[in-house]
């Protein structure tokens, strides 16, 4: 069984057991699990359910590997260029973007 599942704007196929890393949302300090209710498409083998746009009644239920706050990691760095053709118009800024650490629990269709 997996899902297609949309949280910070980004889609995401899962399946029970998989661990990712979801945009950062405001999660309480003491959770240990989240509730994802964007659920786009369920695959049960045989049966398919398509949502339009989301399913209702259904969720995948998330939880952190440790506490919430220790499932903070951070993606790789990024440097975005600011560059026009004029002298000493470049800029470098960096970046580097904070993620939720998540393990796929349970898929309610």
């Amino acid at each position: 069984m997996y899902a297609v599942i949309e949280q910070g704007g980004k889609q995401y196929k899962v399946a029970e057991g998989d661990s990712l890393n979801i945009e950062l949302t405001n999660v309480s300090p003491d959770a240990e699990t989240i509730e994802l209710d964007k659920v786009l498409f369920v695959c049960d083998g045989r049966k398919v359910k398509v949502g339009t746009p989301f399913l209702k009644g259904s969720k995948v239920i998330a939880s952190f590997k440790t506490t919430a706050q220790q499932a903070v990691v951070k993606g790789k760095k990024l440097y975005p260029m600011h560059f026009r053709r004029r002298k000493n118009s470049k800029r470098r800024i960096g970046h580097r973007q904070k993620y939720l650490q998540v393990t796929i629990d349970k898929i309610q269709a």
